[in-house]
């Protein structure tokens, strides 16, 4: 069923992949540029269906980031002009998200706190905003803000547009009776807001114009709302809309939002029983995202009828050709997505660019979207077998070089294959399935269980060497009488015992410590996560970080934050505050040091008279996979 068309309003879409809404971050001054049309261009050549662009504000007030894409005037229309028009080409349908956030303000685009409005005068959590009551003409200008946008859009050739009540933003905040306390016709009929926006861009704009709404079918907090809630609504207003496109959960709270962009820890497809009950319920199609990662998870949405079209937008992310390699039954082909969060909707919570660490290309289309052939062929020698030196060797061969790659081990993958042994990180190891097949694909010869030396290297006599032999634990040496056993990450997920009572120490304060401590309780350890930083998870995505907050406090980690390592004597594990330096004692049997990396690069002195040597990944500057695979994609686009 995936790849039957689907007809809405005459607009016929191939197939039933969708790329959802999601902000990018590549606009740059609020309107389309170069770098998003690229962008989407790429995925509607890999054979999407349809295209749901990134949220565009309404009003003035909708500006809830400082990169958002505006459809309040018209000099807005060439940009998406340009935009429709290259997707259009590949033969993608294209729509664009319509919104106001109302309380949902993240940041403003000058620094200073900007002013949010809302039904009424109640806080929002998340980003700690008490907003502004709306007042009667302040609704009727956002009203007439929709349907002005709407009729933008059409006039710059976009096949609709997608009104976002989702999420906990300003048209939900309208439907929840805990949000809209008003006792005006906005409070008695909570659904007049809605009601009156769909109605007024309907008038601006032609019949054939798709006009949808995505909505969550539960914002999983208590204050939010309710799945009842949401049924009725969405029965009220079924006349006014052409689709729905079903998520979950809200923007206002830390447990709501994460299922904006769930990370791997939720299964595949756990959003189709929502998406089920509202299409039992309406008589218009019904769109569904979340963890879908796979064609063949989508299919089984479809088959089982619990939607109609499958959001697939992270997995487009992570291979824009996913759509066509699907179609031709290349499913070992696929680059799946391994739900990690960081360079997607990781990039945006920090201002950046869209990318996808496994493939760093994405967001990166204008510079790497086309790799040129090499203009000489050369003999290349890639020292490592982990996702820097998988890249590097799979590209440098696609682009016509002799390459062999040289791992130690008997296994490719270096850490991510410690990785993938956390709980609910197993698939993390897919970036090595997926690299591993795109060397493949690329023909390069891989040698393995082969420990490179200068001999080594002289005996293959390469042209260009690149060095991704990684890193190892940084263990530092600290004051301790032997009364407390020492172990690094890496021996514990190699098999090393603990005891009973552990103390994880936490330099960095990413995933690594945290999937420990989780690890050490399911082991029937008692846990105190220990961290330099201000918080647990601070350098993770924020999604991952709350989800694995919660899961710590469920197992009831103690964790312990501005805590430096210092030793460990007579059964006691001794720390420093960082900030004033005081003493912080815990008993302990067993220290855990995830204290980061050093670079693994002894080869790179041995070697430097023997050929051109690049150093990648770890071996350059021990820091995550995503550098890792982009180090390996630049050197080699450099060949």
């Amino acid at each position: 069923m995936l790849f039957s068309p689907l007809t809405i309003r005459g607009k016929v879409i191939r197939n039933r992949i969708l790329s959802t809404g999601h902000d990018t971050t590549l606009p740059t001054d609020g309107t389309v540029n170069e770098a998003l049309i690229a962008y989407h261009r790429a995925r509607a050549k890999g054979g999407v269906g349809l295209i749901v662009t990134q949220v565009a504000g309404v009003h003035e007030t909708a500006r809830y980031t400082s990169h958002l894409l505006m459809a309040t005037e018209d000099s807005c229309i060439p940009g998406f002009r340009a935009l429709a028009e290259a997707v259009h080409a590949e033969g993608a349908v294209i729509i664009s998200q319509l919104f106001h956030p109302g309380r949902e303000i993240m940041e403003s685009a000058d620094g200073l706190l900007a002013v949010a409005w809302a039904p009424s005068v109640v806080p929002n959590e998340r980003f700690h905003v008490m907003p502004r009551e709306l007042d009667e003409g302040m609704i009727a200008e956002i009203v007439a803000g929709y349907a002005a946008s709407a009729a933008r859009l059409a006039k710059a050739g976009f096949d609709g547009v997608e009104y976002v009540a989702s999420h906990g933003y300003l048209p939900a905040q309208f439907l929840n009776p805990r949000v809209n306390l008003r006792t005006d016709a906005w409070g008695r009929d909570r659904t007049r807001f809605l009601r009156d926006c769909l109605q007024a861009m309907r008038a601006a704009v032609p019949e054939s114009f798709i006009i949808g709404m995505r909505i969550s079918a539960d914002e999983r907090e208590e204050a939010g709302l309710q799945a009842d809630e949401v049924d009725t609504a969405c029965k009220t207003l079924e006349p006014y809309v052409d689709y729905l496109n079903v998520t979950l959960g809200t923007s206002a709270t830390l447990g709501g939002a994460v299922h904006i962009a769930p990370p791997m820890a939720f299964a595949a497809g756990y959003l189709a029983e929502a998406s089920a009950r509202l299409k039992w319920a309406v008589g218009v199609p019904v769109f569904v995202a979340g963890r879908i990662n796979q064609p063949q998870v989508a299919e089984a949405i479809l088959a089982a009828g619990q939607a109609d079209m499958c959001g697939m937008t992270r997995a487009l992310i992570a291979d824009p050709e996913m759509p066509m390699k699907a179609q031709a039954g290349r499913l070992d082909d696929i680059r799946a997505c391994i739900g990690c969060n960081q360079a997607c909707i990781g990039h945006f919570h920090r201002g950046l660019p869209i990318s996808c660490i496994q493939h760093p290309e994405t967001g990166r289309e204008l510079r790497f979207g086309t790799l040129s052939p090499a203009v000489r062929r050369k003999k290349v020698m890639v020292v490592g077998g982990g996702p820097a030196g998988m890249k590097a060797a799979a590209v440098a061969a696609a682009r016509g070089h002799e390459v062999t790659l040289y791992e130690a081990e008997a296994q490719l993958g270096g850490q991510a294959r410690l990785a993938q042994l956390l709980p609910r990180r197993a698939e993390f190891g897919g970036i090595v399935t997926n690299l591993s097949r795109e060397m493949e694909l690329a023909q390069v010869r891989v040698k393995r269980g082969i420990r490179v030396t200068r001999e080594t290297v002289a005996a293959e006599a390469p042209d260009v060497v690149i060095l991704a032999t990684g890193a190892v634990p940084y263990v530092p040496e600290l004051p301790e009488d032997g009364s407390v056993q020492m172990l690094t990450a890496w021996g514990v997920l190699q098999g090393a015992k603990t005891g009973r009572r552990v103390l994880v120490a936490d330099w960095r304060a990413d995933w690594i410590g945290p999937g420990i401590a989780e690890a050490l309780v399911q082991q029937g350890c008692s846990v105190t996560l220990a961290l330099t930083a201000p918080m647990l998870g601070g350098q993770l995505p924020l999604y991952v970080r709350d989800d694995i907050a919660a899961r710590l406090h469920g197992l009831g980690v103690t964790v312990t934050p501005y805590a430096r390592l210092y030793g460990a004597a007579g059964g006691m594990v001794y720390l420093q505050h960082t900030s004033s330096g005081a003493a912080i004692e815990v008993e302990a049997e067993t220290v855990v040091m995830c204290l980061g990396h050093r670079p693994a690069d002894d080869l790179r002195a041995q070697v430097a008279d023997l050929a051109e040597v690049l150093t990648i990944g770890d071996a350059m500057a021990p820091r995550t996979a995503e550098e890792a695979v982009y180090d390996g994609l630049k050197a080699a686009a450099t060949l």
